[in-house]
């Protein structure tokens, strides 16, 4: 019996294999789908779909740099166990290193990795280690120079932060000391002009309400909320926070860039599983967990 595109894309939505292994099965099965199914499942290929819904909140952010380029990718798992395996990490390495040939997260899910698109080597990975995984997220940053920075490193170039800095002049070291100031402080952007409107329209009013509260007049609220406005915008800005590597702690990260001949012009901040809502449970049930499959 011919091995259709139609045929392929059934059992592939029945199974959650990738294509090639949906392909391979129905061609040793001659077309009968329930045999191509069994056959997968025999081969372990056929795990994928039931472990997709589970929460996927741990994993490793990778950074790779190439020139004046850099990316930062998140791929998550279940757990840390995986996040620590060390075909797990190749594979993150891989993506990350495909990654800087193409625009954004979903071209790099269709690009080539040793033949397969980057999907379907993470459905086999999915099947092989036994629990989900998630390409959640990919970053690029460009610049006439760009350094990277890890945070609490798993293994090279990967870990729970990455941090990518794009700048003009020589002294990548300083450079890669304000990264480590990014993955410490998590700043909201690089400066005010660069701050998400509703970010600071949402902080007025939040100051506006605190400052009517005291009964003052209007004039004097007015006056009070630019102050604190100016504090914020120091707390939340890159080239105005307090640098945390300087001496004195008065030395902003701006400041600490110019004396250092250099000009931070863009940041990249990607940590583990940022966002993603994890239901809770004890170190017990997490093992339990991986030693089920």
């Amino acid at each position: 019996m011919a091995v259709t595109a139609a045929l392929v894309k059934e059992l592939r939505d029945k199974t959650g294999a990738g294509m090639m292994d949906a392909k391979k099965a129905l061609t040793e099965t001659d077309g009968d789908m329930e045999a191509a199914v069994d056959w997968l499942r025999t081969k372990g290929l056929a795990k994928a779909a039931k472990k997709s819904g589970r929460t996927a909140a741990e994993g490793l952010v990778a950074v790779k740099v190439a020139g004046g380029a850099g990316v930062a990718v998140e791929v998550n798992s279940e757990t840390d166990f995986v996040a620590k395996n060390a075909e797990f990490q190749s594979m993150v390495a891989g993506i990350a290193e495909v990654a800087l040939g193409v625009a954004d997260v979903e071209a790099l899910k269709a690009a080539d990795m040793g033949g397969k698109p980057v999907s379907e080597v993470l459905t086999d990975a999915v099947a092989k280690i036994g629990e989900n995984m998630t390409l959640r997220r990919m970053v690029k940053l460009g610049g006439q120079n760009v350094v990277a920075y890890v945070h609490n490193a798993a293994g090279d170039s990967m870990g729970q932060i990455g941090v990518l800095v794009a700048f003009t002049g020589a002294d990548a070291e300083t450079a890669r000391g304000i990264a480590m100031h990014i993955a410490a402080i998590n700043p909201a952007s690089l400066s005010e002009a660069d701050l998400d409107p509703a970010i600071l329209e949402r902080e007025k009013n939040i100051l506006a309400e605190q400052a009517r509260e005291s009964g003052k007049p209007e004039a004097v609220i007015e006056k009070m909320i630019g102050g604190r406005i100016q504090k914020f915008l120091s707390e939340v800005t890159l080239l105005s926070q307090p640098y945390v590597r300087s001496e004195d702690g008065k030395q902003t990260v701006g400041d600490a860039a110019k004396a250092a001949g250099i000009e931070i012009t863009g940041f990249v901040r990607l940590a583990r599983g940022e966002g993603i809502e994890k239901e809770e449970e004890d170190f017990a049930a997490e093992v339990a967990k991986v030693a089920q499959g």
